[in-house]
């Protein structure tokens, strides 16, 4: 058992979700966001209110950490100036504190963003290099390049994943191939953390899909094996979504609606207007 897991963003779709599973692996859970503490906290569960961008309240969570699990951001395109607190000085600070505190490994929430220029029909796998869509995308690279120089200059153990589609259900055809089931994203963070030696890692947050466009075959050592197929859906989805265009941005490019909104748009709201659209 470990002996101490840090969570930020721990109010959040995903890090709800993380929550009790984390609680099963170590002795102290220390979950954070910005927000007031949930009502459900584990026994060996403890909550602190923080503000990432500021190193003073980041630091003393890191204590005696054995593992962190960076979950902690604003999960939208925005404005530069918006961000660069929460995801680019909120990285630097998790990072930093880390490894002062001697903690092992960062496991990172980092996003399919990141290279969400790439085309979805070119079969990318963990090696791809960085092709952001966003200023939000870029934020990722950021904080991937700032743990793989954490890694070789000071030895801070990373795995970043780059999570395509998190929901409870797929949403769309997009969704047919870069859906990551709840189930199958905490089995990712589980065997990220449990896994004894990981370097720098980069692994891609997607489920088994028969139309998955990218592979984690290069990081099968994380004894990642996905349970959920999108497939399941796709009958119910085709039915009812239009066939969309062959030079929509919006699916020949992996990082979907926000590889077609003008930078500091929200991605979000492109996603709610592709399926009113529908």
């Amino acid at each position: 058992m470990l002996k101490k897991i840090v969570l930020t963003g721990a109010r959040g779709a995903l890090g709800t979700e993380l929550r009790p599973a984390l609680a099963k692996l170590t002795e102290a859970l220390v979950s954070t966001d910005i927000v007031d503490a949930p009502d459900d906290l584990a026994p060996n569960e403890t909550f602190v209110r923080a503000d990432l961008a500021k190193m003073d309240e980041v630091a003393p969570l890191m204590d005696g950490a054995e593992m962190v699990v960076h979950f902690g951001a604003i999960p939208d395109e925005g404005p530069f100036e918006t961000l660069l607190g929460p995801n680019y000085v909120g990285a630097y600070n998790v990072w930093e504190a880390a490894y002062r505190a001697g903690a092992r490994r960062i496991v990172y929430a980092s996003s399919i963003h990141a290279l969400g220029l790439g085309e979805t029909a070119a079969g990318l796998d963990t090696d791809a290099g960085h092709r952001p869509d966003t200023f939000y995308g870029l934020s990722k690279c950021f904080a991937e390049d700032m743990g793989r120089m954490y890694w070789e200059k000071r030895g801070l153990e990373a795995v970043c994943l780059r999570i395509l589609s998190c929901t409870p259900e797929p949403q769309n055809v997009r969704a047919l191939g870069t859906w990551l089931s709840y189930r199958d994203m905490v089995q990712l963070v589980e065997r990220s953390l449990l896994t004894a030696v990981v370097g720098f890692t980069v692994a891609y947050g997607v489920s088994a899909n028969t139309r998955a466009p990218v592979s984690n075959d290069r990081v099968r050592f994380l004894g990642y094996r996905p349970q959920d197929n999108a497939e399941d859906w796709a009958e119910a989805i085709t039915a009812k979504e239009r066939t969309p265009r062959a030079d929509d941005m919006g699916y020949t490019r992996l990082g979907g609606p926000f590889a077609k909104v003008p930078l500091g748009e929200s991605g979000v709201e492109a996603i709610r207007r592709m399926a009113a659209e529908d």
